[in-house]
């Protein structure tokens, strides 16, 4: 993700105020400016040590509000300076006063003294959550156009209680405020429905035995997430895959073979505006597979094998004026010419062209590089960069993909 960028965060009391360290240390590294504002009742779960270590400048604290020795205020400077505001984790008390505007310290002050996006990640015991209380002023908090929002997952809480209220894990707290650093917390992609295909296929010869792909499904799951977190409704159809794909906000289909992704896409393209396939579909699948594992001298000297139909290009023949299909070339060497003709055979609007012989590029790596191309045959270079972020330039242009016949 690109490095410039300025990030406040607050932490307010809770046991998961621990959490939020990870988080920190993870944007720090990456070159993100990081500030944190650590609340009177954080500092019962952390010290401001802890946080200022991490974000590599001092933490603030209340008493730090108070003093008169500024040229500016604390809160103003703050506000003004931030990109982004994370309040991770968000307890109920501090909910309640960004629901009704209160501001009595210095994190809730300085919040109203910005303008810009703010993300909230709420931590507590399940019976807070589920409070009256507590839902209508989430729902009165996040209904704010500046706010964006990560609910709570479930699982074992610090009170030993089982159900909703965990906070969301750091990644998810990284990737999404890395996509409203891009984004200056704007939802461009709010109302458009997207089907995203991650990761490979996997077509069996036996019950243990397969061809496959080395997909990881990491493009892919950085397309969803940042689809997401721009507003738009997506669902991720991904094949076998080690990636977290507990992403909020997303709906997710796991499939294993080239027939059970095509059936699953099949089913929902009609109701996408976008497709993007980003998975790595088998070409070729054993012409017989069997239920049960072979013994190795029962094995054949030689597969047959068979064509596994071409997904993206049934689909893209399919699809009405409004919609778009985006396929993904992955290459070696020349990537180019095997992309455009991809493009122009199979009927689609866009390609990502991949090079996968290259360090930092392609199956299994951190970082990506791609060469998009429209079917007007315009190139535009998308440079190394982590997925998430070469996932948002890859939206940014099909947002302004021309439209032809």
């Amino acid at each position: 993700m690109t490095a410039a960028g300025r990030v406040l965060v607050g932490i307010a009391g809770g046991i998961a105020a621990y959490k939020v360290c990870e988080a920190i240390s993870t944007l720090a590294k990456s070159g993100v400016e990081v500030r944190a504002i650590v609340t009177d009742g954080a500092q019962r779960f952390i010290t401001p040590l802890t946080i200022a270590t991490l974000c590599r400048h001092p933490a603030y604290v209340d008493r730090d509000f108070w003093q008169a020795d500024r040229a500016r205020p604390l809160h103003i400077e703050l506000g003004e300076w931030a990109d982004v505001i994370a309040i991770a984790p968000l307890s109920a008390n501090t909910l309640a006063k960004l629901a009704y505007g209160l501001a009595d310290d210095l994190l809730t002050n300085t919040v109203l003294a910005s303008t810009a996006p703010l993300l909230l990640a709420p931590a507590m015991n399940t019976d807070m959550w589920e409070q009256e209380t507590v839902r209508r002023n989430w729902r009165i908090a996040t209904d704010l156009e500046r706010v964006h929002a990560i609910a709570p997952g479930s699982g074992r809480l610090a009170c030993d209680r089982v159900g909703a209220g965990r906070l969301a894990e750091p990644q998810h707290l990284v990737s999404q405020i890395r996509s409203l650093l891009h984004s200056g917390g704007q939802r461009d992609l709010a109302g458009k429905n997207l089907l995203v295909s991650a990761g490979g296929t996997r077509e069996a010869i036996d019950s243990v035995r397969f061809i496959g792909n080395p997909s990881t499904g990491r493009m892919g799951v950085a397309l969803a997430q940042a689809a997401a977190h721009r507003g738009a409704n997506v669902t991720l159809v991904c094949g076998p895959t080690e990636v977290d794909l507990n992403v909020p906000g997303i709906e997710v289909v796991r499939v294993t073979s080239a027939a059970e992704m095509g059936a699953a896409l099949g089913d929902r393209f009609p109701a996408a505006d976008w497709l993007i396939m980003a998975a790595a579909v088998a070409d070729v699948r054993p012409a017989q597979s069997h239920a049960t594992k072979l013994a190795k001298s029962e094995l054949p000297e030689s597969l047959p094998l068979e064509f596994v139909p071409d997904l993206i290009a049934g689909l893209a023949s399919r699809k009405q004026p409004h919609q778009r299909a985006i396929g993904f070339a992955a290459q070696t060497g020349d990537i180019l010419t095997p992309a455009w003709d991809k493009l122009q055979r199979k009927g689609l609007d866009a390609i990502v062209a991949n090079p996968i012989d290259r360090v930092g590029a392609g199956f299994g790596s951190d970082t990506n590089e791609a060469i998009f191309i429209d079917n007007l045959g315009q190139q535009v270079a998308l440079p190394s960069a982590s997925k998430l972020e070469l996932a948002h330039q890859i939206l940014d242009r099909v947002r302004v993909l021309p439209i032809t016949a």
